[in-house]
């Protein structure tokens, strides 16, 4: 093990790992409940009219295990992969419910998502764009995802709301909040303390304090005999008639069709290369002599070469199960923040979705306030990112501010990164230095605007 994962040189111990995986697993268990809440429409009000919650239910484990494990064992690297939240509604409201497209039709765009950035990721240009970002951009990304992650930790407590139309704090007087500020201040004085893997305690001992409280119980809801049983319904459903057979047979929806095809490809490629970004650079997962061999050696000899094309490779296999696109989760981080360093840590993750599939009563036990806390502190950890920008210079603060702030007020770390690119181009071409911009930059901010003058068009936003 110590030579397959090269554990001492990577400054990391199989401890760490397995408790690194462990936490990145809880920060990101959710995931198994909400996907398939979301893609069979549960949550819309129309089950019944998408695909069956069970057979999302298993589609969604499977996806995770395979895209994880391939980032572990060909990668290296201590990332898992899941199916994306922001693309399945996109999938679920926009493309279905909006567009009118049927879910076999709407899997058939994502396995060809897929194959698209498996070759984008072949022919390099994933890696050209993220060698053509600016280092001031890349600190902002990676302080960006930080604010994001704990932004997702203060919302999936409901600790800020906006039950009233504009941001607010919630009441204290809810289980849920009160065992998530237990929760936090507990992990805050583990982690001051410097206790080894204060993460995963933190996570483990709320969870605890949660059941007389009455936020930890056992879910009855998930039976995975049912999920067996659905999962035909949707595995290979693109190769039937109703999948690709279909999907171009109207001439007048191939440009509709595209259009769709390009917006899950773009969000899902800069969602992958912000988060390698703003977690690879900052912990050394991805060394400059990594980055070298990157740039120099042909095929894929670098772990960002085989990290990019394990997760390129993961959105095809998912929507051939049955769901939406599969991508490198930013909960990664909570990992990564425990030590992490290896994809030992990945392994652990795929070992841990594949024993959900038949614990899913218990791990479904662990509640969001549990997990929440360790989102909120790694975040916190990640801003150190923000150190090494200039902020007394507007020309790299502004683009700095849009790509590291937008993340979160957009829920989206594809956007930020896109106002961030455009607010770049702009102050260059306002100083004069536009050849200093990279081509590809240019090409690809070009890109995000085509991308946002396309989902302007009627009919492609989710119904209010």
């Amino acid at each position: 093990m110590e030579r397959f994962f090269k554990l001492k040189e990577n400054g990391t111990t199989f401890g760490k790992e397995v408790i690194a995986g462990l936490t990145t697993f809880f920060a990101m268990a959710y995931i198994i409940v909400v996907n398939p809440d979301t893609l069979s429409g549960r949550a819309a009000g129309v089950e019944g009219q998408l695909m069956p919650w069970g057979a999302v239910f298993l589609a969604t484990i499977i996806a995770s295990i395979i895209g994880t494990l391939v980032m572990g064992l060909v990668a290296n690297v201590p990332y898992a992969q899941a199916p994306g939240m922001g693309l399945n509604a996109f999938f679920v409201y926009t493309v279905c419910l909006g567009l009118g497209f049927t879910w076999q039709q709407t899997l058939s765009m994502v396995f060809i998502c897929g194959l698209i950035n498996i070759l984008i990721t072949v022919t390099k240009i994933r890696k050209f764009i993220i060698k053509a970002i600016p280092q001031s951009l890349q600190n902002a990304i990676g302080g960006g995802i930080g604010i994001f992650v704990a932004y997702i930790g203060f919302l999936n407590v409901s600790f800020v709301n906006f039950d009233s139309g504009v941001p607010a704090l919630a009441i204290l007087n809810n289980p849920t909040v009160w065992l998530f500020l237990i929760g936090l201040v507990l992990t805050i004085i583990l982690l001051v303390c410097k206790v080894p893997g204060a993460i995963l305690i933190g996570i483990v001992a709320t969870a605890v304090v949660g059941i007389p409280m009455g936020v930890t119980t056992v879910s009855s809801s998930i039976s995975f005999t049912e999920a067996c049983q659905q999962l035909p319904t949707t595995f290979g459903a693109i190769f039937t008639q109703a999948g690709l057979g279909s999907l171009f047979t109207d001439a007048a929806k191939i440009p509709l069709v595209l259009i769709t095809i390009f917006a899950f490809s773009i969000t899902d490629t800069f969602d992958t290369i912000g988060t390698f970004i703003g977690t690879g650079r900052r912990t050394g997962i991805f060394s400059d002599e990594d980055e070298k061999a990157m740039e120099t050696k042909a095929g894929f000899h670098s772990k960002m070469d085989k990290a990019l094309f394990a997760d390129a490779t993961a959105t095809s296999i998912g929507a051939i199960f049955g769901t939406s696109n599969t991508t490198t989760f930013v909960e990664s981080a909570a990992g990564i923040g425990a030590g992490g360093r290896t994809g030992l840590t990945s392994v652990v993750v795929a070992i841990c979705f594949a024993l959900s599939a038949f614990l899913a009563t218990f791990v479904s036990a662990i509640p969001t306030a549990a997990a929440a806390p360790a989102l909120v502190l790694v975040g916190v950890m990640m801003t150190s990112s923000f150190k090494e920008i200039k902020w007394d210079d507007l020309s790299e603060a502004i683009p700095a501010f849009f790509a590291g702030i937008f993340m979160a007020l957009c829920y989206s770390i594809s956007y930020g990164i896109a106002f961030g690119f455009i607010t770049y181009c702009l102050v260059k071409v306002c100083k004069g230095k536009a050849k200093e911009v990279h081509p590809i930059l240019w090409v690809v901010t070009a890109l995000f605007i085509l991308n946002f003058v396309l989902l302007a068009l009627p009919m492609v936003n989710p119904p209010a």
